[in-house]
């Protein structure tokens, strides 16, 4: 009969079992990583509680009041819903902005995205200097809702203006565009165009991503450019499409410096360019009726919410990926 002896935990050797180490100090490390972290988020984090979320339940609070800014805070008084009542069926300003804000949104965005994405398609090929035209096109971009850049398009388009001056050497006579009210938010729609820099570089990224397998295969089967662009390259820009589409859609919900420069904080001619976010000033900083004006506000973000949450609930029966999954 064999005899067998249990290892010896003490030797060291294949058949010797050690307990588990244990890093002493281990959780007093994981401690101090974790407060490092808070450390270097703090900035970020002061930001957003008070630049961000703070204002925002103010304004929130303000918003079932009829505070003025003059008004001592003991003093403000609690009107409830009385406001939003007030703005749906009392204040017709208010509903003239939201016709005035959906004719620019719905006319100044599709063109911006058209313009931006012919664009990138003459810009997507190796040309020589092609690189200075797709910096020169994104030029207007990099200026933005600049104070400085609505001034000269407001003096561009007066009666003494250089498209006037342009428009006579045709022999055609031109009219006082941004003090007319029939073109004047025409005017602010052309400049919103003009700023297509933006997506444009975007589409020219998505372009760089589209398999060229893909245009000689179509090429191949008789598809000619136009067939190309419409069952090739629109299907695999459509999350670039849907991207640019959001972001400019709220963008163009935004716009607010060009039409307080052109309208010198009035919303004229005939409150012809009196976009939402400057009634919403004009109510708050110049009627000085805050709690109004953060009841507009509130409406406001909460169109843009259902407006963004329509985008994306509609989607994924147009938006197609390159792995074959539809989100």
């Amino acid at each position: 009969m064999a005899l067998t002896t249990a290892p010896d935990p003490t030797r060291r050797g294949t058949g010797s079992v050690r307990p588990p180490a244990t890093r002493r100090g281990t959780g007093r490390i994981r401690h101090g990583e974790g407060l490092a972290g808070y450390v270097f988020l703090s900035p970020w984090l002061i930001g957003l509680m008070g630049i961000t979320a703070l204002p925002m339940l103010l304004s929130l609070y303000l918003s079932f009041t009829n505070y003025d800014i003059l008004t001592p805070w003991s003093e403000v008084e609690w009107v409830g819903l009385a406001n939003y009542e007030r703005m749906f069926t009392a204040d017709p300003s208010w509903w003239h902005s939201v016709r005035v804000t959906l004719r620019f949104a719905l006319i100044a965005v599709p063109l911006k995205l058209a313009a931006a994405l012919g664009v990138a398609l003459l810009l997507n090929r190796a040309w020589r200097g092609v690189g200075l035209f797709r910096g020169l096109f994104y030029l207007p971009s990099l200026l933005g809702g600049s104070v400085a850049l609505a001034i000269v398009w407001v003096n561009m388009f007066n009666r003494d203006g250089a498209f006037n001056s342009f428009l006579a050497l045709f022999g055609i006579e031109g009219k006082p565009w941004v003090n007319d009210p029939d073109w004047a938010l025409e005017t602010l729609m052309v400049l919103a165009i003009w700023q297509f820099g933006a997506p444009m570089v975007i589409f020219l990224a998505g372009l760089k991503q589209v398999p060229t397998e893909l245009y000689e295969a179509a090429s191949v089967d008789g598809a000619g450019r136009f067939r190309q662009f419409v069952s090739v390259t629109l299907p695999m820009l459509s999350p670039v499409i849907f991207f640019n589409l959001v972001l400019e859609t709220i963008n163009g919900f935004q716009g607010f410096t060009a039409a307080f420069v052109l309208s010198n904080g009035t919303g004229g001619p005939i409150d012809s360019t009196l976009m939402y976010t400057l009634n919403l000033y004009i109510a708050g900083f110049t009627d000085l009726e805050m709690g109004y004006a953060s009841a507009m506000a509130w409406v406001f973000l909460i169109a843009i919410a259902l407006i963004t949450a329509v985008f994306f609930s509609t989607g994924r029966f147009w938006v197609h990926y390159s792995d074959g999954e539809d989100r």
